[in-house]
């Protein structure tokens, strides 16, 4: 039986933060679920630069369905943790069975990868005080109130979190953030 990852977002989560984890991990061999607040269709999004905005555009994205609820997660079922980014994660770090995953994994010192904006989630839990991470860059003054130091990279190690800026960043994210599960949790 493969080792199981887990995947945390909701509807507005950026498509390439979702799907490209998913689809490379289990390339790697393993079982990778999907969880929301609830099961249903998800509604993803296409983050883009447009010249001329000071800031990225939203469109209408993959959808894609969820596997599992928050709710009938069980964290002890999974070697690693996927935090992709989008707008989900400003709405989803007020889930309470959401906060539960994040702490249990975090407690456990499970492997976690973290992109764009998903550091809000683990910044909800405490997650990320004491460490080094990166995140989209205009969060570069909510990771350091989370108690973060931010690097502007595409992708940093602290000891089982890995983290990136965007999907841009994709190719180096998922090289550092494998290194690290085949050393805390290998495919079997």
């Amino acid at each position: 039986m493969a080792a199981k990852i887990l995947i945390v977002t909701g509807d507005a989560a950026e498509s390439l933060e979702v799907l490209y984890p998913f689809q490379r991990l289990r390339e790697e061999g393993y079982d990778v679920h999907i969880a929301a607040p609830s099961r249903k269709k998800l509604q993803f999004v296409v983050h883009d630069f447009e010249p001329g905005f000071d800031t990225y555009t939203e469109k209408p994205g993959y959808t894609w369905p969820a596997d599992l609820a928050f709710a009938e997660v069980d964290p002890g079922q999974y070697v690693a943790l996927v935090v992709p980014g989008g707008r989900a994660p400003e709405y989803l770090r007020g889930d309470p069975e959401l906060r539960k995953i994040l702490k249990a994994f975090f407690d456990a010192d499970k492997p976690v990868a973290q992109i764009c904006h998903g550091p809000l989630l683990t910044a909800a839990v405490g997650g990320l005080a004491g460490r080094r991470v990166t995140a989209y860059p205009a969060l570069e003054i909510d990771m350091q109130t989370a108690g973060a130091t931010f690097q502007d990279a595409e992708a940093v190690v602290d000891g089982t979190l890995v983290s990136a800026r965007a999907w841009p960043d994709h190719s180096r994210w998922m090289r550092e953030f494998l290194t690290v599960l085949r050393a805390k949790a290998p495919v079997t």
